[in-house]
């Protein structure tokens, strides 16, 4: 071919674009058009050079963005001319190492096709437990350092043996360039421990007896994709009793593993948008409404119509279900609160009272990744713990920024780091309030500074001084900007919807911090990323006790209730469920302190709001885990269908509108005694809240709202005010990607620093 007919050209891709297939799609779309060059991984990307006719350059570029990999995603795409070369034969080349910014990859669930892999008599993977090609299989949960190659993850110990490795340099093989591949002969195997770590067994037979096991009813201690697992048969409801009493989770739902879609319809009603949730890569857990036959044990879900469910994503638990033939409790190996546990030596301390035996795998796993949680909420997905198959989760910005660090809140932690025009918000960490989570917190701290080999410019944290998160800071010697905790919410809700024009937030919680040390939760705001103000809240009360008022949620009531009656609460009839194994001292001692409102922060939180109103209705006067009272509101106002209201009445004092819910209170205290059906009362509530948002969004004139906050985890709550706000035409945005609880904390933070620092900068 004539020089002056031929074309060189340089291609940057940036984003979704390692562990995905890219290189050798790239590899065989060239090589399928004659053209030369070569593909690379780098640090910030993948790199391709292609050389050739004019024509097929103009064919390249028309196929490779139309036929890319399944999970390939484009944030950049940069192309340049370059100088002919003359090169007419096409390679995949060795990494490149630079600047290290290339997006990481989540893990994916197993593929149909590796299924059949493992499932096949005469395939050489048949019940292989660590099947997977690049379509599927762990990413980053084993990538120890960018860029994602086998020498950079923990599979650089296991040496591929000869038939791998012909599927690994065949680019006509699904395989080809599989960085975890690996068989029976040549990748990791199982071995099943008993309590003290003797081996029993090893391979396929550990299997079979973990299976054996857990027919029998004990619980084993899994070694999975991101972390262990303690596993139990969902049908035998005294295993699931006993793993709640080692586990010490008294009422908080498990969640349920599934061999097959159809398995799942069995129990659950399943929405096309849930289907495909369940199906995709990602394979999260997803919360279903529960049929009401149902021979999962009730001791699954104590009192609660929904059911976590999920699909087996990893030729593991595929090879496990489909052994038993019913569905599995699959929950994190953790104690309450903590990360969970991802490695065996640790495991095998940590949880000697816990688990009957340990299925273990000689894959380590670098960073624990937990079962990512999602609801559909509005008719769009909402993510409520992100983990597995989401994180990392990468945010483009609108310019380049100094590195940001942010540390994340006290409950639900995660973390966000940022670099050049993009925020990384990390996996689920948990609650900060065991020595296990906060070195779990560390280590991901320094695992993000490793992987991106940043600088850190600013320290994003809470306002709250006591927040193991803020405390972390003062060991960072970099500046720290303080964020409010609330505005941290609604900033993350903007960047996910890329909005940076005033907003009204409303920002509903059980507590956050806010000024002049006041416990806020019930809040309004106009506000941009940068900056807010607080133009409403829901009027304040006392928090009995203080933090025990969120565990013993009949102080709350007490609280609410003296605001009306005064002393006279103690002694009606109607309100004697509330002081029941009640000492007269102990009466007195609440008297005391609402009087002299000591040992009783004030706080303006819808989340508390809701605690009351349950106590009130006598749902139950104490929970075992957060938000469960405000849940089983939520639930028994389900059941109605009432379109009424209670009256919110809105005052304006000290330049914002204070939301009065005494009117609230008195009518649902009249509808009880009317002996109006308690989900009717529920519902009403609910439709209160609605109406009290709408009040204020129309006095106020914004026309654009968020919804943020823990409080939107709620269904019922979160599709009444969309559906009355956009009848009056508001335009309302709510989360999807990005959890409205505190999990979104950290990226609220670092938009927030970024926004700030950019606006001082001019």
């Amino acid at each position: 071919m004539q020089r002056e007919n031929l074309k060189r050209l340089r291609i940057q891709l940036e984003g979704r674009v390692q562990g995905v297939g890219l290189r050798p799609y790239v590899f065989r779309l060239a090589q399928d058009l004659r053209l030369g060059g070569w593909v690379a991984n780098s640090s910030a990307g993948v790199s391709i050079e292609i050389e050739g006719s004019a024509n097929a350059i103009a064919n390249f570029l028309k196929r490779f963005p139309q036929e890319k990999p399944t999970h390939a995603l484009f944030q950049h795409m940069y192309v340049q001319d370059i100088e002919i070369q003359g090169e007419a034969h096409f390679e995949i080349l060795p990494s490149f190492l630079e600047k290290k910014s290339t997006a990481l990859l989540p893990d994916l669930a197993t593929c149909s096709k590796c299924l059949e892999d493992i499932f096949d008599p005469k395939n050489r993977r048949y019940q292989y437990p660590f099947t997977n090609c690049t379509k599927c299989g762990p990413r980053f949960s084993i990538i120890e350092e960018a860029p994602y190659d086998r020498s950079r993850t923990s599979m650089r110990n296991f040496a591929m043996c000869e038939a791998c490795q012909e599927e690994y340099d065949d680019p006509q093989d699904r395989r080809f360039h599989a960085q975890p591949n690996a068989c029976a002969e040549c990748g990791p195997q199982l071995r099943l421990w008993d309590k003290k770590g003797a081996v029993l067994s090893e391979n396929h037979r550990a299997l079979l007896q973990s299976a054996e096991a857990i027919r029998e009813g004990k619980i084993v201690a899994v070694k999975g994709l991101g972390g262990f697992h303690f596993i139990v048969s969902a049908y035998h409801g005294e295993a699931v009793a006993s793993l709640r009493a080692r586990k010490h989770r008294k009422e908080k739902a498990f969640a349920v593993m599934f061999s097959s879609l159809q398995s799942l319809k069995a129990e659950a009603e399943v929405s096309s948008l849930e289907e495909t949730l369940l199906l995709s890569a990602a394979a999260p857990i997803v919360l279903l409404k529960r049929k009401k036959i149902s021979q999962i044990s009730p001791q699954v879900a104590p009192q609660n119509p929904l059911l976590g469910a999920m699909l087996a994503y990893t030729p593991l638990h595929h090879l496990l279900i489909r052994e038993l033939g019913f569905p599995l409790v699959v929950t994190s190996a953790n104690l309450s609160g903590e990360s969970i546990c991802y490695d065996e030596k640790n495991a095998l301390e940590r949880f000697q009272g816990i688990a009957d035996l340990f299925l273990v795998h000689d894959r380590p796993i670098i960073r624990h990744v937990d079962d990512s949680v999602l609801r559909v909420i509005g008719g769009r997905e909402m993510m409520l713990r992100q983990a597995r198959g989401y994180a990392p989760l990468t945010f483009e910005i609108e310019e380049s920024c100094e590195s940001v660090l942010a540390l994340g809140g006290q409950m639900k932690n995660s973390v966000a780091f940022s670099y050049d025009k993009k925020i990384l918000l990390s996996q689920y960490i948990g609650e900060l309030q065991t020595a296990e989570a906060r070195k779990m917190h560390r280590r991901v701290l320094q695992d993000y500074a490793n992987l991106y080999q940043g600088k850190t410019k600013y320290i994003a944290t809470d306002m709250h001084p006591d927040y193991f998160s803020t405390q972390e800071a003062k060991q960072w010697e970099s500046p720290q900007v303080q964020v409010q905790h609330h505005h941290a919410h609604l900033a993350s809700c903007m960047l996910e919807h890329g909005l940076r024009k005033k907003v009204l937030g409303v920002l509903w919680d059980g507590t956050g911090l806010g000024e002049n040390h006041e416990l806020w939760g019930g809040e309004f705001f106009l506000a941009t990323r940068a900056d807010y103000e607080r133009v409403g809240h829901l009027m304040i009360f006392p928090l009995l006790g203080g933090e025990q008022a969120i565990y013993e949620i009949r102080r709350i009531a007490i609280s609410l209730l003296y605001q009306l009656f005064n002393k006279d609460l103690f002694s009606k009839d109607e309100m004697q469920f509330l002081f029941e194994g009640m000492s007269q001292t102990k009466k007195s001692i609440f008297t005391k302190m609402l009087e002299e409102r000591k040992h009783s922060q004030l706080t303006s939180s819808m989340g508390r709001l809701f605690d009351g109103v349950a106590s009130i209705l006598e749902l139950r006067q104490k929970v075992s885990f957060e938000a469960q009272a405000a849940m089983e509101l939520e639930f028994l106002a389900d059941q109605s269908q009432s379109e009424q209201s209670y009256c919110f009445p809105l005052f304006w004092q000290d330049s914002k509108w204070i939301a009065d819910w005494k009117p609230v209170l008195l009518e649902i205290l009249q509808d009880k005694r009317d002996k109006i059906e308690l989900s009717e009362i529920a519902r009403k509530f609910h439709n209160s809240l609605a109406e009290l948002v709408c009040q204020l969004a129309l006095k106020l004139g914004q026309k654009q709202v968020i919804l943020s906050g823990g409080c939107f985890q709620n269904k019922l709550l979160t599709e009444i005010i969309l559906q009355r706000l956009k009848k009056k035409g508001f335009e309302v945005f709510w989360h999807h990607r990005v959890p409205p609880n505190d999990g979104g904390i950290a990226l609220g933070q670092a938009i927030v620093a970024i926004d700030k620092m950019q606006e001082e900068s001019k």
